[in-house]
């Protein structure tokens, strides 16, 4: 049986893994004050540990308006078995029906959840770490711009998986070209419902890519698919993270399209081995 595992590619090898260590991971939903409704909150943790586990806060895409914790279940296993965390997967409102601010104003009372919650559920948010796929990833940076704006929290790193990070659609790249999965009008739609306002789109909340206030971010590492209009955006936040001196990490997956990158090999262990690191230095301050 081994010799016949062995033989089949890695991601599907990936697949196998995460289901034989299914059981090794307690999950458990807890509902709480949103913004505008009651949101869920999907806690994954490793059952085989008794120590205190850095929290990650991870948001699932669906460019604002679809998408779920359901979704979000591979990535945030993953991330839970193997960096170890408890990973708090945040089942934020949705556009059109909750336009912005409803959906960071979520990730807000998620975090600040946390902070409470967490050493219930055997988290130190001492060590909190943000990671997001698609609008997720727009929502993890804004969720590093409100703990830096707001106090009360800090935030260690973040992870960013081909992020919408630019609601003025000026940095795409050639969907054609490229052989995106998503194109510039998907993008478009998704923003009219998310932000309905001009002056919102503005906002550096729901546009970082526009943000001149960049100094006490994270260390960051993002995360890009060569198959995706949003890697040109991607990179460039990147460009501008470096320049305001955050420690930045940029990875370009070949082959891979915007879909495919949260549950992609590469981006997911990219993502453990910066979390670990990080984590593990802000354990030794």
């Amino acid at each position: 049986m081994d010799e016949q595992i062995s033989g089949l590619p890695s991601t599907i090898l990936t697949s196998i893994g995460i289901a034989r260590n299914a059981s090794l991971i307690d999950v458990t939903d807890v509902r709480i004050a949103g913004y505008a409704q009651q949101i869920t909150l999907r806690l994954y943790r490793r059952t085989m540990t008794s120590e205190q586990l850095p929290v990650m806060l991870y948001f699932h895409g669906g460019g604002f308006t679809r998408g779920s914790i359901d979704v979000a279940d591979y990535a945030a296993r993953y991330l839970a078995q193997h960096t170890p965390a408890l990973v708090i997967s945040v089942g934020y409102s949705l556009a059109p029906r909750f336009p912005f601010p409803a959906a960071p104003e979520d990730a807000w009372r998620a975090a600040t959840w946390a902070r409470q919650h967490a050493a219930e559920y055997g988290g130190n948010t001492r060590q909190l770490g943000v990671a997001g796929h698609d609008a997720g990833g727009s929502l993890a940076t804004c969720m590093s711009f409100m703990a830096r704006d707001r106090g009360g929290l800090s935030i260690a790193s973040q992870a960013l998986f081909g992020p919408m990070l630019d609601p003025t659609l000026t940095r795409l790249g050639d969907e054609r070209r490229l052989g995106s999965d998503i194109t510039a009008s998907e993008c478009a739609t998704c923003y009219l419902a998310y932000l309905p306002k001009v002056s919102q789109r503005v906002h550096p909340y729901a546009a970082p890519l526009e943000s001149i206030r960049l100094a006490g971010l994270p260390p960051t590492l993002i995360l890009t698919a060569q198959n995706d209009i949003l890697h040109i955006e991607a990179e460039k936040y990147a460009g501008n993270l470096i320049s305001a001196g955050i420690q930045t990490s940029v990875v370009r997956c070949p082959s891979v399209s915007h879909a495919d990158l949260a549950e992609h090999p590469t981006a997911l262990l990219e993502a453990v081995r910066f979390f670990q690191w990080h984590f593990d230095e802000r354990q030794k301050r």
